[in-house]
């Protein structure tokens, strides 16, 4: 079964995701030769540090062979069409991870090969991450009692984590600028599911928290906007004085790469319950169970 957005994974298999990749992290060696040989691709249309390196060493701790492929050797849509892509890679692969920039070529490919796919990222969503900052949170404060404030762009990340967290039981504000709040469809869906406050007020969103998150103001394709960007989310930096107004025992999440100095300040980045690279760490533990849950 393909893991190709939160929106379309039941609670169940997402909170499975979860318990195992935080089993993975708490016992590595015991999954050492789960995946013994097994073939997974990782294609790479993005930029990436995380998603790469964090994938392709799960791959290969699972026993299983990565192949990185890039686009520049593909050509995705230009050279060869989507599902010619996919039908070809799944006769070679059992499992294709995908970073994208359009979602439709996911669920193109998906629609033509007979393997897992896995959205490393698209435009629509960012699913793995959402695995890796709920094992994160759950590290710190159990799901179903957590409240959790993401402040910035309403975009990819914000659609997998808003959904993610309704899903396993937490309460989820999102502060945003008018005007870059989330999808509204995705938020009505999200809606239907749990508490969500989308608000503009970031007083209101981060007092009482137990979870702080924030992303870049401008994303990989927005660099043209990024000036505008930052002046429509002046006032929305996390600081350590902001952080003040959380939970006594709230913690501090950004998916990286930060822009120190705009989304976040450098004091807060270091502090001492910052857990950002925590968060990094467990995108290597989030794709072993996803691969796991596809494989296994």
């Amino acid at each position: 079964m393909s893991f190709l957005t939160i929106d379309e994974t039941d609670a169940a298999r997402l909170a499975s995701l979860v318990e195992v990749g935080l089993a993975v992290k708490a016992s590595p060696d015991e999954y050492r030769s789960a995946l013994d040989g097994r073939s997974v691709g990782l294609f790479f249309q993005k930029q990436s540090l995380r998603t790469w390196v964090s994938c392709d060493i799960a791959t290969f701790q699972l026993g299983a062979h990565p192949i990185v492929i890039r686009n520049d050797q593909t050509g995705l849509g230009t050279r060869e069409a989507p599902a010619d892509v996919g039908r070809v890679l799944g006769r070679y692969l059992d499992a294709l991870g995908m970073r994208v920039f359009d979602h439709a070529d996911l669920t193109e490919i998906d629609d033509a090969t007979q393997i897992p796919l896995v959205n490393l990222l698209s435009d629509l969503e960012h699913p793995c991450q959402a695995v890796a900052d709920m094992m994160t949170i759950a590290a710190h404060v159990p799901l179903d009692e957590a409240t959790i404030t993401y402040v910035g762009d309403g975009n990819n990340v914000c659609h997998s984590l808003m959904l993610a967290a309704v899903k396993l039981g937490s309460s989820i504000r999102i502060v945003a600028p008018p005007g870059y709040e989330p999808d509204a469809d995705v938020t009505e869906r999200a809606r239907a599911i749990g508490d969500v406050l989308v608000t503009s007020d970031i007083g209101e969103g981060v007092t009482g928290t137990n979870v702080i998150y924030t992303d870049v103001w401008s994303s990989m394709g927005q660099e043209a906007e990024a000036e505008l960007r930052r002046r429509h989310f002046a006032g929305y930096q996390i600081t350590p004085e902001l952080f003040e107004r959380a939970d006594e025992d709230a913690i501090f999440m950004h998916c990286l790469p930060a822009h120190r100095g705009e989304e976040v300040s450098d004091e807060m980045m270091e502090h001492g319950r910052s857990k950002v690279f925590d968060q990094a760490e467990n995108r290597l533990h989030s794709f072993k169970a996803v691969l796991l849950d596809e494989l296994g």
